[in-house]
């Protein structure tokens, strides 16, 4: 049986980190905690991109354009939405929940999730790199797993032969 599973290491990789603004507090120790992150796993200061957009509904649409350009590895998005008085939360978090994970798919590359949905500020800060760490470096940690285990992953669909990384016997094994 062959099993696979990704290193959160970031070396020779590329990253964009997308921040939302608002929430500024919250949202920029998140920022700094994925790249805090990315540069203690290896990723060089110039392989980092990190871009700011007004809220947690725009981060969809940077990572789309940011995943399109073809120069990352994987993307790390980071932002906060607090529940308010208003259904207003229910549509910004799953909008912006599910616009990442589409993005993800499109683009077939690692997203880094690492949007809080919380129902007050302290919940948001005690996940900010306080009591229960910092959800954006874990995103970061995640998005570089990941990117480790896409390569480890990667298929000879071109029919070369050439090592693909994937032993054919054992990824054959059933046809016979």
């Amino acid at each position: 049986m062959a099993e696979f599973e990704g290193e959160p290491t970031g070396a020779g990789r590329r990253f964009a980190v997308v921040a939302s603004r608002f929430n500024h507090v919250i949202t920029r120790a998140l920022a700094d905690g994925a790249v805090s992150a990315l540069v203690e796993a290896g990723v060089s200061d110039d392989d980092i991109d990190l871009v700011w957009v007004p809220g947690a509904w725009e981060l969809p649409a940077a990572a789309r354009l940011l995943l399109q350009s073809e120069r990352y590895d994987a993307l790390v998005a980071v932002g906060a939405v607090i529940r308010g008085e208003t259904p207003h939360f229910d549509f910004v978090a799953g909008a912006a929940s599910t616009g990442l994970a589409e993005v993800a798919a499109e683009y077939e590359l690692p997203v880094g999730f690492g949007l809080l949905t919380c129902d007050t500020m302290a919940q948001a800060e005690a996940r900010a790199g306080g009591a229960h760490g910092n959800a954006g470096a874990d995103a970061a940690r995640a998005a570089m797993e990941m990117a480790d285990l896409f390569a480890r992953l990667t298929v000879d669909v071109s029919g070369d032969g050439a090592d693909d990384g994937v032993d054919d016997h054992e990824a054959h094994a059933d046809e016979g």
